[in-house]
This record gives C-alpha cells, sequence and structure tokens, in this order.
C-alpha cells in the first residue's frame, strides 16, 4: 500500500477510537457501551493494520493487547447476561 492509503488508515483508526472513547466514557447504557467496544475492535484493527505497513511492533503489539480487552468488553456489554 502507498503512504496515503496508510495514512488514512492511520486516522480513521484515531478518530473512531476517539468516538468509541467517548461512547464507553459517557456511560449512556449497557448497549451503547457495548458499540463503544465493537467499535474500539475496529480501531485496534485499523491501527494493528497500520503498525503492520509501517513496521511499528510496539504500536501492533500495544493494540493486539487493546484488541483482547475489547473483546471483554463485547462480552461483558453486548453477550452476556445483564447482571443482577
Amino acid at each position: 500500500m502507498d503512504d496515503t492509503t496508510t495514512e488514512v488508515l492511520k486516522w480513521l483508526a484515531s478518530g473512531s477510537g476517539m468516538i468509541a472513547a467517548a461512547m464507553v466514557s459517557l456511560d449512556l447504557g449497557r448497549r451503547l457501551t457495548g458499540w463503544g467496544f465493537v467499535i474500539f475492535l475496529g480501531s485496534s484493527l485499523a491501527w494493528i493494520a497500520g503498525a503492520v505497513l509501517t513496521g511499528d511492533a510496539a504500536l501492533g503489539t500495544q493494540n493486539a493487547g487493546l484488541f483482547v480487552i475489547n473483546l471483554i468488553g463485547v462480552y461483558r456489554y453486548l453477550l452476556r447476561a445483564k447482571p443482577v
């Protein structure tokens, strides 16, 4: 991929991460928070792709870890039965 594609990918990752963070931080209910974690998953994948394209192992490793954490968030807020 060329530099322009990589830049677009990184800006997409950045923007979606900020949107997801706002959704989670507003705490407007389990469903919205859960969808925030879904967007975080997409952001992590975009960052991992950007890290692979630029050879940035630290960024890729960080976002692989965040991807797992966000999977837990999706499970807790969207898939698991609501706690009593």
